[in-house]
C-alpha cells in the first residue's frame, strides 16, 4: 500500500515480505522499535534508508541521513505474519505504487542479518569473538544463515573491488570486465555500492543472459558504517549486512575464489593492503589465491602508484602475489578463470571446501575491530621494522580510519568536533604514503562530490 508522494518522498508505504523472513518474536520486534543506546531501531533505519535510497549518488552518511530526518520504519506484528510500515520513504524506490520487487527483497535481507546477528549471533556463548576462531566461525554462520553459501559447487565467485567515486571511462570498463566473467559462467561478489561495485555486476547480467545462465549470483556485502555512503546498487540479488568493516573483509576473501581490483581510492587501498598482508603471513604462503588489478589504459598510472608503494613498503614477495593487466577485459577474465582452476585443485587436495575457504589463515590483526579515533589513529605501528603482514594490517587500519572520516556518520562528527586524524611513523614511509593519498585527492578519487573534498586526515612526516 503506499500513500502519496511529497518533495520526491512517499508519505507512507507497507510493506510485507515474499519468502521465509515473515515472523518474528514479540523481542524481536520490540528491540527494532527500541530507541535507546541498546535498541536496534537506530542501525535498522539507517540500513533501511540505504536500500530505499538505491541509485543516490550521495557518498556522505551524515548528508543522506540529514535529507532524510524524516524517514522511519516500522515493524509490525500481525497474525498473519510481519509488515514494514514505512514513512518518507525515497519515491525512487517505487514504480506505479508498488516496491520495486529487488529493493523490497533487499529491505527484509537487512531485517534478517540484523535480527540474526543482534538476536542469536552475539548472544551465541558457543562463539568467543574475543579469538580468531571465534570470528571466523561468526562470519561463516552470517554467509550461511544468509543462504549465500553453495556447497559442492566448484569455485565460481570473482570478488570485485574498486572505488566508489570512478569516472566514466573507468566504469566502462569496469562492465566489460563484469561481461567477460559473466560469459566464462563466474558469479560476482562486491561491496554492492555504485562505481565499481556496480559494473562488474551490470557486465555479467548481460553475459549470463546471453549464456542463458538464469541462477547468475550478484552478492552484495556491506556493513551498517558504509551502507548510508554506498547504497546497494539495483545489481544485488543477495545482499548481507555485517556487523563491521573487518567481518566484511574476511566474509569477501572467505567466500571469493579469486579477486578483481579496479581503480579506487582509500577504500580499495584498505580492501588491497588487507588481503596482501593475509596472503604475506607465513602460513598462506603456498595457498593459491588469483589477484589481479586490471582497469583501462588511463589508469596505468594509477596502478603504477599502487604498485611503486607496495613495492617500497611490503616488498617483492607482496609484489609476486598479483598481476596487473591494462586495458584488456578478456585477459582480466581468462586470469581469473586460470587462477579458479589452480583454487579448485588446491582445496581438493587440501579438503578444504568449495564454499568457505576454511585453510585461509586470517590472523586476529585483520579480524579484531578497530574504532578509527583520534587517539587510535595517532598510535598506528606505522615503521618498517616489522614483518611486512603486520605493517599491512597497520596501514589497513590507517586508510580505514581515512574512509570513516571521509562517509561514515561516526567518523564525519569526530572529524568536525576534533579536526583532522594525525597518522604518523617512519618519516620515508609517510612520505609514501603522503603521496599516495594525495593522488588519490588529485585524481578525485576520495568522494563523488571531490570538488568539495576537505581532508579527514594529516600525514606528519
Amino acid at each position: 500500500m503506499l500513500d502519496k508522494v511529497v518533495q520526491n518522498k512517499v508519505a507512507k508505504a507497507i510493506v510485507t515480505p515474499e519468502g521465509d523472513m515473515d515472523v518474528l518474536s514479540l523481542a524481536e520486534v520490540q528491540r527494532l522499535q527500541d530507541i535507546s543506546d541498546g535498541g536496534l531501531h537506530k542501525i535498522f533505519r539507517q540500513c533501511c534508508l540505504a536500500v530505499l535510497n538505491c541509485g543516490s549518488n550521495m557518498d556522505d552518511a551524515e548528508e543522506v541521513l540529514s535529507s532524510f530526518a524524516d524517514f522511519d520504519v516500522h515493524v509490525v506484528q500481525q497474525y498473519r505474519g510481519l509488515k514494514l510500515e514505512i514513512d518518507n520513504a525515497p519515491a525512487s524506490a517505487f514504480v506505479d505504487g508498488e516496491m520495486i520487487v529487488g529493493i523490497r527483497d533487499n529491505l527484509f535481507s537487512v531485517l534478517r542479518d540484523i535480527v540474526y546477528i543482534h538476536g542469536e549471533l552475539l548472544g551465541n556463548c558457543a562463539l568467543d569473538l574475543s579469538n580468531s576462531e571465534g570470528i571466523t566461525n561468526a562470519v561463516f554462520h552470517i554467509l550461511r544463515h544468509a543462504n549465500v553459501l553453495r556447497p559442492r559447487i566448484k569455485p565460481d565467485t570473482v570478488v570485485c573491488w574498486g572505488g566508489h567515486s570512478i569516472n566514466s571511462y573507468e566504469y566502462q570498463y569496469t562492465k566489460k570486465v563484469g561481461y567477460e566473467l559473466g560469459l566464462r559462467h563466474l558469479n560476482i561478489c562486491t561491496g554492492c555500492g555504485p562505481g565499481a561495485m556496480k559494473g562488474p555486476m551490470k557486465g555479467a547480467n548481460i553475459a549470463h543472459a546471453k549464456q542463458r545462465v538464469s541462477d547468475g549470483r550478484y552478492i552484495g556485502i556491506t556493513e551498517p558504517g558504509i551502507i548510508a555512503a554506498e547504497s546497494p546498487n539495483p545489481i544485488v540479488n543477495q545482499l548481507v549486512i555485517m556487523p563491521d568493516i573487518e567481518k566484511r573483509l574476511e566474509a569477501f576473501v572467505r567466500l571469493g575464489h579469486g579477486i578483481i581490483v579496479f581503480p579506487g581510492g582509500v577504500g580499495t587501498a584498505e580492501e588491497i593492503l588487507y588481503l596482501l598482508g593475509i596472503l604475506l603471513h607465513p602460513r598462506n604462503a603456498d595457498l593459491p589465491y588469483p589477484l589481479v588489478f586490471t582497469g583501462p589504459a588511463s589508469a596505468a598510472s594509477y596502478f603504477g602508484l599502487i604498485d611503486e608503494f607496495i613495492a617500497e613498503t611490503l616488498g617483492e614477495e607482496a609484489r609476486s602475489r598479483y598481476q596487473i593487466i591494462i586495458d584488456d577485459p578478456a585477459a582480466a577474465a581468462r586470469a581469473m578463470k586460470q587462477g579458479m582452476e589452480k583454487v579448485t585443485a588446491f582445496r581438493k587436495l587440501h579438503s578444504d571446501a568449495y564454499h568457505f575457504n576454511w585453510v585461509l589463515h586470517v590472523d586476529d590483526h585483520f579480524q579484531q575491530p578497530f574504532e578509527p579515533s583520534h587517539d587510535n589513529m595517532a598510535s598506528l605501528n606505522l615503521h618498517l621494522g616489522q614483518e611486512p603482514w603486520k605493517l599491512a594490517a597497520n596501514l589497513r587500519r590507517a586508510m580505514s580510519g581515512i574512509v570513516a572520516g571521509n562517509v561514515k556518520a561516526n567518523g564525519i562528527q569526530a572529524i568536525k568536533q576534533h579536526g583532522p586524524y594525525h597518522i604518523s611513523g617512519d618519516t620515508g614511509l609517510m612520505q609514501r604514503l603522503d603521496a599516495l593519498l594525495e593522488a588519490f585527492v588529485e585524481e578525485k578519487r576520495m568522494k563523488i562530490n571531490a570538488s568539495r573534498y576537505v581532508p579527514c586526515y594529516r600525514v606528519i612526516r
